[in-house]
């Protein structure tokens, strides 16, 4: 392996941290934000789960970029355009439910980061090792935990325009940074044609819509925790705003430290078992989860359980994604895979809300994951199989 490859390993999964802490600035903050805006549960919702669904479907176009003009040019391109609605939602939105929206919106771009450094890492790694480089690469998820850890924290020590303050600041940096330091991998296949018909024909690819599904239930179960655990701690077991930023905080940590794993296993044993493993795990404790036990120690073990699953299965999803994605198109299907598993952590977040005001808890929300859980264990099972040994993996 060249030292270059590590180099460029490491750059870009720290890139990844800053701006998955960017991506998730305002979800720690919901409580505060519904008590100064007067924000039903629907619309506090609304409010965190916004950068999450443009951050999502942002990776698809920014993907095709990707392919076009490189990861050496779009990386410190997305990093340094994500400082101005990071600074708006800091300094300007904070008193008005339509200005956050707003701002959310566009701090989605820090989430479409994602679909710029897999097809960066993929390159620069054979296939025998890929699915642990990228599963270290997907470490940098590990941003919204930073923001979980630190967020509500220096907002109560500093000032609430602080912690956008610093995310800026750490946002500029390293786009300089990436701009100097990163490189594409040699011989990288430069697509031709139109960005617009090569994700149509990427989209139509059934390996793509398969692992869309696959990694919408996997990373998307890990986001929709991510932004919506502390509101769940608080509403059904009254824990402090600042308790249950800490223990969401560890369930990211869990789940981040759980990717590479995934990746690494599925190197050695292949990634449908890994996959298979995975969803059977959350089906079974998002359905001890639903019966709502007491927190200490049950419910506790049952959800770091799920965060360790969904993290091993975001980077098995990835892992599998480096055998079978057509060369030239990983960085198209990582952007729609990518989009998929954003868009798969939009709607729980919206449901859980809706469920609660109409019912007072949490249950019904609970079941329906441990559902969609088994049919995408079953899935994988009896249909990616043949995908994989046609790529020649089992």
């Amino acid at each position: 392996m060249p030292r270059q490859a590590w180099i460029v390993l490491a750059t870009a999964t720290a890139g990844f941290v800053v701006n998955f802490w960017a991506w998730a600035l305002i979800s720690p903050l919901g409580s505060y934000f519904a008590g100064e805006l007067e924000l039903s549960a629907l619309e506090k919702s609304l409010l965190v789960a916004v950068p999450v669904v443009v951050g999502s479907l942002g990776r698809i176009p920014v993907g095709a970029l990707t392919d076009r003009f490189g990861a050496r040019v779009m990386f410190p391109v997305m990093s340094a355009l994500t400082i101005l609605p990071v600074l708006f939602v800091g300094f300007v939105a904070t008193g008005s439910l339509g200005l956050m929206l707003l701002g959310g919106t566009f701090l989605g771009l820090g989430g479409t980061t994602f679909a710029v450094g897999v097809p960066l890492v993929n390159a620069w790694f054979p296939p025998a090792r890929r699915g642990a480089a990228l599963g270290i690469f997907g470490i940098g998820m590990g941003g919204t935990a930073v923001s979980s850890f630190t967020t509500v924290a220096l907002k109560d020590r500093l000032g609430l325009t602080f912690p956008f303050a610093l995310v800026a600041v750490l946002l500029a940096v390293y786009a300089v940074v990436a701009a100097v330091v990163l490189r594409d991998a040699p011989g990288r296949q430069v697509p031709t044609g139109s960005a617009l018909r090569r994700a149509w024909t990427t989209f139509r690819m059934p390996v793509t819509l398969q692992l869309s599904f696959l990694y919408a239930v996997g990373f998307g179960g890990f986001v929709a925790f991510s932004v919506y655990l502390p509101t769940y701690l608080r509403d059904a077991f009254g824990l402090e705003p600042g308790d249950a930023a800490i223990r969401t905080a560890g369930f990211v940590v869990l789940a981040v430290a759980m990717r590479p794993v995934g990746g690494l296993l599925s190197d050695r044993v292949g990634p449908v078992p890994v996959l298979v493993a995975c969803f059977a795990v959350v089906a079974v404790f998002a359905t001890v989860c639903a019966l709502e036990p007491p927190l200490e120690p049950i419910g506790t073990i049952a959800f770091l359980t799920m965060a360790a699953a969904l993290g091993a299965s975001s980077g098995a999803v990835f892992a599998l994604l480096a055998v079978v994605a057509p060369p030239g198109t990983v960085g198209s299907v990582t952007g729609i895979v990518g989009a998929a598993g954003g868009l798969g952590g939009f709607a729980p977040p919206l449901v859980m809300g809706a469920i609660y005001g109409y019912v007072g808890n949490y249950k019904p929300g609970l079941a329906l994951l441990a559902v969609v859980a088994l049919a995408a264990a079953l899935y994988t099972a009896f249909a990616m199989r043949a995908v994989t040994a046609g790529a020649g993996r089992g």
